[in-house]
């Protein structure tokens, strides 16, 4: 039998909401149903499923208040959980307008001699999703989304940390029959995560390093596809001619927003000698104007560190900078306020590659500056790192910041402004070395991962015998 699973709130530090995970025959017997169910849902069609999801869109959307709740209760903040809702809304809206286009662009017929050619996609059947507490709505339906217009059923297991929000999405779901039967939400820790993978025909996934390389190992030894979102440790670099005051802006919001619990997060600063001493000086008279969200939630604007074990990595990585000679400016600990664990922005300065701030993913508003010499250090200083998910470039001319961000070994890069790829959806990126594997689900062709290509191969009544008949010796 499962045992319950406490679950801690961010702001008190109570554990005040209890998860069940399914017991490993439920799970799959939950999966067998809406795998069957999948075979309806892929024959009514595209414009059957975008009605069904508006109709989900419209149900949340009259219960906004509950959703936002409990997303303030997992995460402990206020407006990124209502920027949240409104990103996952709009994605429902933005996924309905491309799907149809882009799912006719998958059927294409070609007559070659004697023989006709149609090609079609199908959907996987069962997709998993499985996402981190971070932005547990959002991240739990970026790929849920687009794989139900697709054509496929989706089983969601969120992260056991950050698991309120699904109630209200559940009773929101229920009013939809259509989609209820092919989308459900599943809690639990890594052991349903890993008892799913053994269900399902593909699976999605975002989190850490660790527990993506197991996903990826289950995945094939199940013979499945997985894409995997992984970590980051984001640099930006800032050069000679850069804009200061819109450098220093871009960096601090890049590094704190969401307390800096964002894979896209900044998370080294490489700034160019000549000036170093001017930029540091501005981030930290910036960073240090931002207020903890405590006593009220209204009260500033950085909220709590949402998983117990982070704020321990948060004070580690500060530690063992100290200690190796680090100049903390402002911040500089994790506190323990009312209950929950809190960091204000911190500045570092006299860091190196030897410290576990400048190499390990953070996952906190830790800002360390590091200077360069000259851009092929900088250069090389950026991709020193097992991660290679995002990077920012920093110049007063765009064609030096993108000759820079060219040789940077990162998915996606900003010019002069820091994480766009959180807000800007259209650009398609892969993950370099470890931060994952496969396509990114945000852009326009991620729909493309849940389908799989079919050729029919028809001999025409232009030949009698089959093609091979002429060609014997």
């Amino acid at each position: 039998m499962t045992k319950p699973i406490e679950v801690r709130n961010p702001r008190t530090g109570k554990y005040d909401y209890v998860i069940i995970p399914p017991p490993p025959k439920l799970l799959a017997q939950q999966c067998n149903r809406i795998r069957r169910a999948q075979v309806s849902w892929q024959q009514i069609g595209i414009e059957g499923r975008i009605e069904a999801l508006q109709q989900w869109k419209q149900v949340i959307l009259s219960g906004r208040e509950q959703l936002t709740e409990a997303l303030i209760n997992d995460t402990g903040r206020l407006s990124i959980s209502i920027l949240e809702i409104d990103s996952f809304l709009s994605s429902i809206d933005r996924w309905c307008g491309l799907a149809p286009q882009l799912l006719q662009e998958f059927a294409k017929n070609t007559a070659i001699p004697f023989i006709a050619l149609q090609q079609t996609s199908v959907p996987y059947p069962l997709v998993a999703v499985i996402s981190p507490w971070n932005f547990p709505l959002l991240l739990s339906t970026m790929d849920t989304i687009p794989a139900l217009l697709a054509g496929c059923a989706v089983i969601v297991k969120p992260s056991e940390i950050a698991p309120r929000f699904v109630a209200p999405l559940m009773t929101a779901l229920n009013t939809v029959p259509k989609l209820r039967d092919v989308l459900t939400f599943v809690e639990g820790a890594g052991q349903t995560g890993a008892a799913l993978i053994e269900n399902v025909d593909l699976v999605c996934f975002t989190g850490s390093v660790e527990t993506g390389r197991r996903v990826a190992e289950a995945a094939a030894k199940n013979f499945i596809p997985a894409f995997l979102e992984l970590g980051g440790k984001d640099p930006a670099i800032v050069l000679e001619s850069a804009n200061l005051e819109l450098a220093t802006s871009a960096i601090l919001w890049g590094s704190v927003v969401n307390t800096g619990q964002s894979c896209l997060s900044i998370e080294r600063i490489y700034v160019a000698e000549s000036i170093f001493e001017k930029f540091y000086h501005q981030l930290v008279a910036k960073a240090s104007r931002l207020q903890l969200a405590y006593p009220t939630i209204e009260s500033g604007e950085i909220g709590p560190i949402i998983a117990e074990n982070q704020a321990a990595i948060i004070n580690e990585h500060l530690q063992d900078a100290a200690s190796k000679g680090a100049v903390i400016h402002c911040g500089g600990k994790v506190e323990e306020l009312g209950g929950g664990w809190w960091c204000r922005p911190t500045v570092l300065t006299e860091v190196d590659h030897s410290m576990e701030v400048m190499t390990e993913e953070t996952f906190g508003p830790i800002m360390p500056v590091m200077p360069f010499s000259t851009v092929e250090e900088a250069v090389h200083l950026a991709n020193d790192s097992i991660y290679g998910l995002s990077a920012a470039v920093f110049a007063k001319s765009e064609e030096l910041a993108l000759e820079v961000a060219q040789q940077i070994d990162a998915g996606a890069i900003s010019i002069n402004d820091a994480a766009l790829t959180a807000i800007m959806h259209e650009g398609e990126k892969n993950a370099f070395k470890f931060s994952g594997m496969g396509g990114s689900g945000m852009g326009a062709t991620a729909l493309k991962r849940f389908m799989r290509k079919k050729s029919f191969l028809i001999k025409t009544n232009s030949i009698k015998d089959p093609w091979w008949f002429n060609h014997q010796e």
